[in-house]
């Protein structure tokens, strides 16, 4: 005989009742605050485009690109961030929280794709550099520091990984922007037009290493790897010290959407216990596993003498 103990954060007791409101507001802040994001940088994207094309900068032509990049990103972000609020259902049982994450995904890759664009044009002026227009690019450069502060201030302290590569990809929008304020300020007083393709190039290269940062947090997470912050060995350890439980197998810790946790865990019981021993083994996991900081999770209860269906299963 086994028994299943099912445990998930909307009802873990009246601590979890009571901030579900809360988890909810928040993520709609999110997705609010992405939608802001998202118009201030498509906006801008496009007089940016205007505007390199007129000083015939390739600094600020690469910061369209890029730009144009993080405002399909932002797009993506905000309809995957909608449907990461949905509860589960039919097709998707835990929910589309791990929709947020692909978006994530996509904007990475949407990015590498932006930043190998704007190596390729801005690769040539090495050899024949042309000489932009300074004035218009110090004007460009200030409302590009202005726009993308104001869109990434929109998302600070807001948490989940979409919402953080979102912040990530704004931040180095500011401090290229920043670099291209420079530039072009040094431009005003001094005939050195290789400075232009050189800024961009040191802009995408920089980009390029955030990108590969966060593609590696995230494959993680799409091979269902025990979250850094976590230890399955910490667990199991936990839970083999609650009374009435000799043993722990087919231990299984992954994470959802790099922020949500998901546990599962077959526990081996010491003896036939009496139904308020049962209770309470329910009640000291359900305590422990909120402790860890898990989102969902599965315990599945077995009595002294019970095979384990999974080594059953195996068998056949």
């Amino acid at each position: 005989m086994s028994e299943h103990y099912h445990n998930h954060n909307h009802d873990h007791g009246h601590h979890h009742d009571h901030s579900h409101g809360a988890q909810f507001g928040h993520h709609h802040h999110v997705v609010g605050s992405i939608r802001t994001a998202f118009f201030l940088n498509f906006g801008f994207t496009i007089l940016e485009a205007i505007g390199g094309v007129l000083t015939n900068s390739t600094a600020i032509l690469a910061n369209a690109v890029h730009d144009f990049g993080d405002s399909i990103a932002l797009g993506q972000a905000w309809y995957f961030e909608k449907l990461a609020g949905r509860t589960g259902d039919k097709r998707y049982s835990y929910g589309y929280q791990r929709f947020s994450i692909f978006g994530a995904l996509l904007s990475a890759l949407m990015m590498l794709v932006s930043s190998f664009v704007v190596l390729i044009e801005a690769l040539p002026r090495l050899i024949h550099p042309e000489l932009p227009d300074a004035q218009g690019m110090v004007v460009l450069a200030l409302v590009g520091v202005g726009v993308n502060s104001l869109a990434m201030l929109r998302l600070k302290g807001q948490t989940g990984m979409n919402a953080r590569v979102i912040a990530l990809h704004l931040l180095e929008d500011v401090l290229g922007w920043l670099a291209v304020l420079v530039v072009s300020v040094v431009l005003l007083f001094v005939n050195l037009p290789i400075l232009d393709p050189l800024l961009a190039i040191v802009i995408t290269l920089y980009i390029l290493t955030g990108v590969v940062k966060n593609l590696c947090a995230m494959v993680p997470v799409f091979l269902q790897a025990v979250p850094t912050e976590l230890s399955l060995d910490k667990v199991v350890s936990d839970i083999q010290e609650t009374e009435h439980v000799h043993g722990v197998h087919h231990a299984h810790l992954w994470s959802l959407d790099g922020e949500r946790t998901v546990f599962t865990a077959h526990l081996e019981i010491d003896c036939d216990v009496k139904p308020a021993e049962y209770a309470s083994i329910k009640e000291d996991i359900r305590v422990l596993v909120a402790r860890h900081g898990i989102y969902h999770s599965t315990v599945e209860l077995e009595y002294p003498g019970e095979v384990c269906r999974n080594e059953l299963g195996k068998k056949k």
